[in-house]
């Protein structure tokens, strides 16, 4: 019997852990995305949120906050780019 061997249902998986990293990599890459170039940064911060989302069901919450930060994000960035006629991309 090894130590390393354990079904512990509440222990978190590889999975789980690059899926919240991925969450948090949207969410920071959004708000990035309202400050410079929206349309550069933002479609792959929102590919990024729906790839953690589908990764592990233990992150879905922190992966449903990424999806509606990028749109969000992408809503205001392309509002605040067209108003102070910055570029888009």
């Amino acid at each position: 019997m090894s130590a390393y061997e354990t079904n512990d249902p509440h222990r978190w998986s590889t999975a789980d852990t690059v899926a919240g990293f991925l969450a948090t990599l949207s969410i920071f890459a959004s708000a990035l995305g309202l400050v410079w170039r929206p349309v550069r940064l933002i479609p792959f911060a929102i590919v990024i949120a729906l790839m953690a989302a589908r990764m592990s069901a233990r992150n879905e919450r922190i992966a449903f906050f990424a999806v509606i930060a990028a749109i969000v994000c992408w809503t205001a960035g392309m509002t605040i780019a067209v108003i102070t006629e910055n570029p888009l991309y």
